[in-house]
Protein backbone atom coordinates (compact mmCIF):
# COMPACT_ATOMS: atom_id res chain seq x y z
CA UNK A 1 0.00 0.00 0.00
CA UNK A 2 1.69 3.81 -1.04
CA UNK A 3 2.03 6.09 1.56
CA UNK A 4 -0.75 8.05 0.08
CA UNK A 5 -3.45 5.15 0.24
CA UNK A 6 -1.88 4.52 3.90
CA UNK A 7 -3.12 8.43 4.49
CA UNK A 8 -6.36 8.00 3.01
CA UNK A 9 -7.02 4.85 5.07
CA UNK A 10 -5.99 7.05 8.01
CA UNK A 11 -8.20 9.59 7.73
CA UNK A 12 -11.11 7.59 6.64
CA UNK A 13 -10.69 5.22 10.30
CA UNK A 14 -10.31 8.58 12.03
CA UNK A 15 -13.95 9.77 10.25
CA UNK A 16 -15.69 6.76 11.24
CA UNK A 17 -14.65 6.56 14.60
CA UNK A 18 -15.07 10.42 15.12
CA UNK A 19 -18.39 10.06 14.08
CA UNK A 20 -19.66 7.00 15.53
CA UNK A 21 -18.25 8.19 19.38
CA UNK A 22 -20.84 11.15 18.95
CA UNK A 23 -23.53 9.12 18.34
CA UNK A 24 -23.54 9.12 14.33
CA UNK A 25 -22.70 5.25 13.77
CA UNK A 26 -25.65 5.41 10.82
CA UNK A 27 -23.77 8.62 9.53
CA UNK A 28 -20.29 6.87 9.64
CA UNK A 29 -21.86 4.02 7.50
CA UNK A 30 -23.28 6.22 4.91
CA UNK A 31 -20.62 8.15 4.78
CA UNK A 32 -18.31 4.70 4.34
CA UNK A 33 -20.88 3.21 1.98
CA UNK A 34 -20.71 6.24 -0.02
CA UNK A 35 -17.03 6.77 -0.15
CA UNK A 36 -16.80 10.40 1.45
CA UNK A 37 -14.84 9.32 5.22
CA UNK A 38 -11.65 9.99 3.38
CA UNK A 39 -13.08 13.90 3.22
CA UNK A 40 -13.54 15.71 6.79
CA UNK A 41 -15.82 18.31 5.63
CA UNK A 42 -17.60 15.46 3.06
CA UNK A 43 -18.04 13.54 6.39
CA UNK A 44 -19.14 15.99 8.64
CA UNK A 45 -21.67 16.83 6.09
CA UNK A 46 -23.59 13.69 5.57
CA UNK A 47 -23.53 13.63 9.41
CA UNK A 48 -25.51 16.90 9.46
CA UNK A 49 -27.81 15.89 6.92
CA UNK A 50 -28.68 12.25 8.73
CA UNK A 51 -29.35 14.48 12.03
CA UNK A 52 -31.05 17.01 10.20
CA UNK A 53 -33.22 13.57 8.97
CA UNK A 54 -33.76 11.91 11.94
CA UNK A 55 -35.04 15.35 13.60
CA UNK A 56 -37.75 15.54 10.82
CA UNK A 57 -39.02 12.40 11.27
CA UNK A 58 -42.26 11.24 12.54
CA UNK A 59 -40.78 7.60 13.20
CA UNK A 60 -37.31 5.53 13.20
CA UNK A 61 -36.79 2.46 12.07
CA UNK A 62 -33.74 0.30 12.79
CA UNK A 63 -33.11 -2.37 10.00
CA UNK A 64 -30.10 -4.79 11.11
CA UNK A 65 -28.47 -7.29 8.97
CA UNK A 66 -25.23 -9.76 9.11
CA UNK A 67 -23.54 -8.32 6.32
CA UNK A 68 -21.32 -4.86 5.55
CA UNK A 69 -22.47 -2.44 3.51
CA UNK A 70 -19.77 -3.08 0.57
CA UNK A 71 -20.95 -7.03 0.67
CA UNK A 72 -23.53 -5.84 -1.19
CA UNK A 73 -20.53 -5.71 -4.51
CA UNK A 74 -20.94 -9.74 -4.34
CA UNK A 75 -24.13 -10.40 -1.74
CA UNK A 76 -26.65 -8.11 -3.23
CA UNK A 77 -28.81 -7.58 0.21
CA UNK A 78 -28.94 -3.74 -0.85
CA UNK A 79 -29.22 -2.19 2.56
CA UNK A 80 -28.16 1.49 1.87
CA UNK A 81 -30.68 1.95 -0.93
CA UNK A 82 -33.48 0.15 1.34
CA UNK A 83 -32.81 2.98 3.55
CA UNK A 84 -33.07 5.61 0.77
CA UNK A 85 -35.69 4.46 -0.36
CA UNK A 86 -38.11 4.28 2.35
CA UNK A 87 -36.98 7.67 3.63
CA UNK A 88 -38.00 8.49 -0.15
CA UNK A 89 -41.01 7.14 -0.39
CA UNK A 90 -42.44 7.97 3.02
CA UNK A 91 -41.47 11.68 2.48
CA UNK A 92 -38.98 11.81 5.32
CA UNK A 93 -41.59 10.85 8.40
CA UNK A 94 -39.22 7.81 8.68
CA UNK A 95 -35.87 7.68 9.49
CA UNK A 96 -33.79 4.45 9.06
CA UNK A 97 -31.02 3.85 11.22
CA UNK A 98 -28.63 0.72 9.89
CA UNK A 99 -27.03 -1.73 12.11
CA UNK A 100 -24.96 -3.85 9.99
CA UNK A 101 -22.46 -6.08 9.77
CA UNK A 102 -23.62 -8.28 12.53
CA UNK A 103 -23.34 -5.76 15.44
CA UNK A 104 -27.23 -6.37 16.38
CA UNK A 105 -26.13 -10.69 15.88
CA UNK A 106 -27.20 -12.36 12.39
CA UNK A 107 -29.53 -14.85 11.43
CA UNK A 108 -32.00 -16.17 13.52
CA UNK A 109 -31.33 -13.68 16.74
CA UNK A 110 -32.78 -11.07 14.65
CA UNK A 111 -35.27 -12.29 13.41
CA UNK A 112 -36.20 -13.12 16.55
CA UNK A 113 -35.79 -9.82 17.39
CA UNK A 114 -38.09 -8.41 14.94
CA UNK A 115 -40.95 -10.89 16.44
CA UNK A 116 -40.40 -9.27 19.78
CA UNK A 117 -40.11 -5.53 18.68
CA UNK A 118 -36.40 -4.93 19.70
CA UNK A 119 -35.57 -3.39 16.61
CA UNK A 120 -38.17 -2.83 13.80
CA UNK A 121 -36.83 -4.63 10.69
CA UNK A 122 -34.11 -7.10 9.47
CA UNK A 123 -32.67 -8.78 7.14
CA UNK A 124 -32.05 -12.84 7.47
CA UNK A 125 -32.42 -16.37 5.61
CA UNK A 126 -35.60 -18.14 4.68
CA UNK A 127 -34.10 -21.03 6.70
CA UNK A 128 -33.27 -18.54 9.74
CA UNK A 129 -36.95 -17.16 9.51
CA UNK A 130 -38.74 -20.91 8.97
CA UNK A 131 -38.44 -21.17 13.02
CA UNK A 132 -40.35 -18.50 13.28
CA UNK A 133 -42.90 -18.84 10.13
CA UNK A 134 -42.38 -22.42 9.17
CA UNK A 135 -44.37 -22.14 5.90
CA UNK A 136 -41.46 -20.09 4.30
CA UNK A 137 -39.17 -23.76 4.61
CA UNK A 138 -41.22 -24.65 1.57
CA UNK A 139 -38.58 -22.66 -0.43
CA UNK A 140 -35.96 -25.54 1.08
CA UNK A 141 -37.57 -28.23 -1.24
CA UNK A 142 -35.23 -29.52 -3.62
CA UNK A 143 -35.73 -28.20 -7.65
CA UNK A 144 -38.83 -26.57 -6.55
CA UNK A 145 -38.15 -23.53 -6.60
CA UNK A 146 -34.39 -23.72 -7.09
CA UNK A 147 -33.77 -21.58 -9.85
CA UNK A 148 -33.98 -17.84 -9.37
CA UNK A 149 -36.56 -17.22 -11.67
CA UNK A 150 -38.78 -19.98 -9.62
CA UNK A 151 -38.27 -18.43 -6.75
CA UNK A 152 -39.01 -14.88 -7.90
CA UNK A 153 -42.22 -16.18 -9.35
CA UNK A 154 -43.27 -17.69 -6.43
CA UNK A 155 -42.43 -15.10 -3.85
CA UNK A 156 -44.27 -12.33 -5.51
CA UNK A 157 -46.98 -14.72 -6.90
CA UNK A 158 -50.68 -14.16 -5.34
CA UNK A 159 -50.73 -17.90 -4.66
CA UNK A 160 -47.59 -17.17 -2.13
CA UNK A 161 -49.52 -13.97 -0.52
CA UNK A 162 -52.35 -15.87 -0.09
CA UNK A 163 -51.15 -19.18 1.45
CA UNK A 164 -47.96 -18.14 3.25
CA UNK A 165 -48.26 -14.69 4.43
CA UNK A 166 -51.18 -15.23 6.36
CA UNK A 167 -49.34 -17.62 8.45
CA UNK A 168 -46.30 -15.68 8.41
CA UNK A 169 -48.33 -12.64 10.15
CA UNK A 170 -49.72 -15.04 12.90
CA UNK A 171 -45.95 -15.39 14.24
CA UNK A 172 -45.68 -11.01 14.44
CA UNK A 173 -43.89 -10.56 11.06
CA UNK A 174 -44.47 -8.45 7.59
CA UNK A 175 -42.33 -9.57 4.78
CA UNK A 176 -41.66 -6.58 3.26
CA UNK A 177 -39.82 -8.20 0.38
CA UNK A 178 -37.71 -10.99 -0.56
CA UNK A 179 -34.11 -10.68 -1.70
CA UNK A 180 -32.54 -12.66 -5.07
CA UNK A 181 -28.93 -14.15 -4.31
CA UNK A 182 -28.21 -17.01 -5.77
CA UNK A 183 -29.63 -21.08 -6.11
CA UNK A 184 -26.89 -23.04 -3.40
CA UNK A 185 -23.92 -24.66 -5.27
CA UNK A 186 -21.69 -27.57 -4.35
CA UNK A 187 -18.58 -26.28 -2.87
CA UNK A 188 -15.70 -28.77 -2.97
CA UNK A 189 -12.83 -27.76 -0.42
CA UNK A 190 -9.02 -27.83 -1.69
CA UNK A 191 -7.70 -30.79 -2.66
CA UNK A 192 -11.12 -32.69 -3.57
CA UNK A 193 -12.71 -33.69 -7.05
CA UNK A 194 -15.58 -31.74 -8.81
CA UNK A 195 -19.30 -33.45 -8.35
CA UNK A 196 -20.97 -33.54 -11.64
CA UNK A 197 -23.44 -36.23 -11.32
CA UNK A 198 -24.96 -37.17 -7.81
CA UNK A 199 -22.44 -40.66 -8.12
CA UNK A 200 -19.55 -37.86 -7.17
CA UNK A 201 -21.02 -37.20 -4.23
CA UNK A 202 -20.90 -40.70 -2.71
CA UNK A 203 -18.80 -40.54 0.92
CA UNK A 204 -18.48 -36.98 0.69
CA UNK A 205 -19.37 -35.41 3.94
CA UNK A 206 -21.50 -32.36 3.30
CA UNK A 207 -21.81 -29.75 5.57
CA UNK A 208 -25.33 -28.84 6.05
CA UNK A 209 -26.95 -26.31 8.46
CA UNK A 210 -29.90 -27.18 10.40
CA UNK A 211 -32.61 -27.77 8.03
CA UNK A 212 -34.18 -31.42 7.69
CA UNK A 213 -35.09 -30.81 4.54
CA UNK A 214 -31.46 -29.89 3.39
CA UNK A 215 -29.85 -33.18 5.21
CA UNK A 216 -32.69 -35.49 3.10
CA UNK A 217 -32.14 -34.07 0.23
CA UNK A 218 -27.94 -34.30 0.21
CA UNK A 219 -28.47 -37.93 1.82
CA UNK A 220 -30.87 -38.53 -1.18
CA UNK A 221 -28.17 -37.84 -3.78
CA UNK A 222 -25.93 -39.86 -2.12
CA UNK A 223 -23.50 -37.56 0.26
CA UNK A 224 -22.89 -37.98 4.30
CA UNK A 225 -24.77 -35.10 5.46
CA UNK A 226 -22.58 -33.39 8.36
CA UNK A 227 -24.39 -30.64 10.52
CA UNK A 228 -21.62 -27.76 11.04
CA UNK A 229 -22.89 -24.44 12.60
CA UNK A 230 -21.94 -21.66 10.31
CA UNK A 231 -19.21 -19.67 12.42
CA UNK A 232 -17.53 -23.26 12.54
CA UNK A 233 -17.63 -23.90 8.50
CA UNK A 234 -14.41 -22.75 7.79
CA UNK A 235 -12.62 -24.46 9.93
CA UNK A 236 -14.47 -27.63 9.48
CA UNK A 237 -13.46 -27.34 5.71
CA UNK A 238 -10.18 -26.91 6.11
CA UNK A 239 -9.40 -29.83 8.58
CA UNK A 240 -11.51 -31.73 6.52
CA UNK A 241 -14.37 -32.29 9.05
CA UNK A 242 -16.19 -31.65 6.08
CA UNK A 243 -15.67 -31.79 2.10
CA UNK A 244 -18.01 -29.95 0.97
CA UNK A 245 -20.89 -27.34 1.51
CA UNK A 246 -23.84 -25.42 -0.01
CA UNK A 247 -23.44 -21.73 -0.37
CA UNK A 248 -24.35 -19.36 -3.15
CA UNK A 249 -21.44 -17.76 -4.49
CA UNK A 250 -21.91 -14.52 -3.18
CA UNK A 251 -21.37 -15.80 0.38
CA UNK A 252 -18.76 -18.26 -0.42
CA UNK A 253 -16.73 -14.73 -0.98
CA UNK A 254 -18.20 -13.08 1.66
CA UNK A 255 -17.62 -15.55 3.74
CA UNK A 256 -13.74 -16.03 3.28
CA UNK A 257 -13.38 -19.54 1.45
CA UNK A 258 -11.80 -18.36 -1.68
CA UNK A 259 -8.68 -19.78 -0.36
CA UNK A 260 -10.07 -23.41 0.83
CA UNK A 261 -11.95 -24.53 -2.02
CA UNK A 262 -10.73 -26.17 -5.40
CA UNK A 263 -14.34 -26.76 -7.44
CA UNK A 264 -18.01 -25.30 -7.59
CA UNK A 265 -20.89 -26.88 -9.52
CA UNK A 266 -23.82 -24.94 -10.06
CA UNK A 267 -27.05 -27.74 -9.38
CA UNK A 268 -29.88 -24.87 -8.63
CA UNK A 269 -31.09 -26.92 -6.24
CA UNK A 270 -32.51 -24.52 -3.36
CA UNK A 271 -32.39 -20.84 -3.31
CA UNK A 272 -29.83 -19.07 -0.88
CA UNK A 273 -32.66 -16.63 -0.45
CA UNK A 274 -33.01 -13.77 2.29
CA UNK A 275 -35.85 -11.82 3.23
CA UNK A 276 -36.85 -8.22 5.11
CA UNK A 277 -39.00 -8.77 7.58
CA UNK A 278 -40.58 -5.88 9.74
CA UNK A 279 -42.28 -6.55 13.16
CA UNK A 280 -46.14 -6.53 12.18
CA UNK A 281 -47.47 -4.42 15.39
CA UNK A 282 -45.36 -1.62 14.51
CA UNK A 283 -45.91 -1.77 11.12
CA UNK A 284 -49.63 -1.64 11.66
CA UNK A 285 -49.45 1.35 13.78
CA UNK A 286 -48.04 3.61 11.42
CA UNK A 287 -50.21 5.98 9.05
CA UNK A 288 -51.28 4.46 6.08
CA UNK A 289 -49.96 6.65 3.74
CA UNK A 290 -46.44 5.86 5.77
CA UNK A 291 -47.18 1.85 5.43
CA UNK A 292 -47.81 2.36 1.66
CA UNK A 293 -44.56 4.25 1.09
CA UNK A 294 -42.22 1.52 3.22
CA UNK A 295 -44.26 -0.90 0.63
CA UNK A 296 -43.30 0.84 -2.24
CA UNK A 297 -39.79 1.24 -1.02
CA UNK A 298 -39.36 -2.30 -0.33
CA UNK A 299 -40.83 -2.58 -4.30
CA UNK A 300 -38.45 -0.34 -5.46
CA UNK A 301 -35.53 -2.59 -3.85
CA UNK A 302 -36.74 -5.48 -4.78
CA UNK A 303 -36.57 -4.46 -8.35
CA UNK A 304 -32.95 -3.54 -7.77
CA UNK A 305 -31.87 -6.16 -5.93
CA UNK A 306 -33.12 -8.26 -9.31
CA UNK A 307 -30.74 -5.94 -11.60
CA UNK A 308 -27.76 -6.41 -9.07
CA UNK A 309 -27.75 -10.38 -9.22
CA UNK A 310 -25.80 -11.00 -12.13
CA UNK A 311 -22.97 -8.51 -11.49
CA UNK A 312 -22.69 -9.61 -8.20
CA UNK A 313 -22.15 -13.06 -8.95
CA UNK A 314 -19.91 -12.23 -11.50
CA UNK A 315 -17.70 -10.07 -9.09
CA UNK A 316 -17.66 -13.04 -6.76
CA UNK A 317 -16.99 -15.41 -9.15
CA UNK A 318 -13.85 -13.82 -11.05
CA UNK A 319 -12.55 -13.46 -7.35
CA UNK A 320 -12.57 -16.98 -6.25
CA UNK A 321 -11.05 -17.76 -10.01
CA UNK A 322 -8.03 -16.10 -9.38
CA UNK A 323 -7.67 -18.47 -6.33
CA UNK A 324 -7.52 -21.20 -8.45
CA UNK A 325 -11.56 -21.94 -8.28
CA UNK A 326 -13.00 -23.83 -11.05
CA UNK A 327 -16.71 -23.37 -11.70
CA UNK A 328 -19.10 -26.61 -13.29
CA UNK A 329 -22.73 -25.24 -15.32
CA UNK A 330 -24.83 -28.53 -15.42
CA UNK A 331 -26.83 -29.45 -19.35
CA UNK A 332 -30.34 -29.77 -18.43
CA UNK A 333 -30.31 -33.55 -18.71
CA UNK A 334 -27.17 -33.63 -16.11
CA UNK A 335 -29.72 -31.17 -14.00
CA UNK A 336 -32.23 -33.94 -14.46
CA UNK A 337 -30.53 -36.25 -13.15
CA UNK A 338 -29.85 -34.14 -9.81
CA UNK A 339 -33.54 -33.88 -9.83
CA UNK A 340 -34.59 -37.53 -10.51
CA UNK A 341 -32.11 -38.25 -7.59
CA UNK A 342 -33.23 -35.70 -4.56
CA UNK A 343 -36.44 -33.47 -6.29
CA UNK A 344 -39.80 -32.32 -4.32
CA UNK A 345 -41.99 -34.37 -7.17
CA UNK A 346 -40.35 -37.86 -5.22
CA UNK A 347 -43.08 -39.32 -2.38
CA UNK A 348 -40.08 -38.66 0.17
CA UNK A 349 -41.45 -35.15 0.16
CA UNK A 350 -44.98 -35.14 0.16
CA UNK A 351 -45.43 -35.12 4.25
CA UNK A 352 -42.75 -31.90 4.27
CA UNK A 353 -45.51 -30.10 1.49
CA UNK A 354 -48.55 -31.26 3.30
CA UNK A 355 -47.16 -29.98 7.00
CA UNK A 356 -45.83 -26.62 5.61
CA UNK A 357 -48.20 -25.62 2.76
CA UNK A 358 -51.45 -27.04 4.83
CA UNK A 359 -52.86 -29.61 1.74
CA UNK A 360 -51.45 -30.93 -1.16
CA UNK A 361 -53.99 -28.74 -3.01
CA UNK A 362 -52.23 -25.70 -1.60
CA UNK A 363 -48.61 -27.14 -2.50
CA UNK A 364 -50.76 -27.42 -6.11
CA UNK A 365 -51.13 -23.85 -6.32
CA UNK A 366 -47.48 -22.65 -5.33
CA UNK A 367 -46.40 -25.32 -7.70
CA UNK A 368 -48.16 -23.70 -10.20
CA UNK A 369 -47.44 -20.34 -9.47
CA UNK A 370 -43.39 -20.89 -9.32
CA UNK A 371 -43.78 -22.05 -12.50
CA UNK A 372 -45.77 -19.20 -14.63
CA UNK A 373 -43.77 -16.48 -15.08
CA UNK A 374 -44.60 -13.30 -13.34
CA UNK A 375 -44.05 -9.77 -13.41
CA UNK A 376 -40.43 -9.88 -12.64
CA UNK A 377 -37.27 -11.40 -14.42
CA UNK A 378 -33.99 -12.30 -13.45
CA UNK A 379 -30.75 -13.86 -14.67
CA UNK A 380 -29.90 -17.67 -13.35
CA UNK A 381 -26.66 -19.01 -13.35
Amino acid sequence: MTRENQDIKSVERRNFLKLAGTGSFTAAVVAGGAGLLWSDGAAAQTAAEEREREQAADHVMTVATAYVLGASRSYPILQLDLKENIQNATNGRVYVKLAPGGQLGAGGALAQKVQTGTIQAAQHSLSNFAPFASAVDLINLPYFCGSNQRFTNLVTSDAWKTEVHPKVETSGFKALFYVVIDPRVVAVRKGGSAVITPADLDGVKFRVPGSKMLQQYYRMVGANPTPVAWGETPSAIKQGVADALDPAVGALYVFGFKDILSHVTFTQAVPDSQVYSVNLEWFNGLPSDVQQGIEFAGEITAQQNLAKVPAARSYAMSELVKSGVEFHSLSADQLAEWQAAGGYQLPDWDQFKVDLAGSMDAFARLEEAAGTMGRYYVHDA
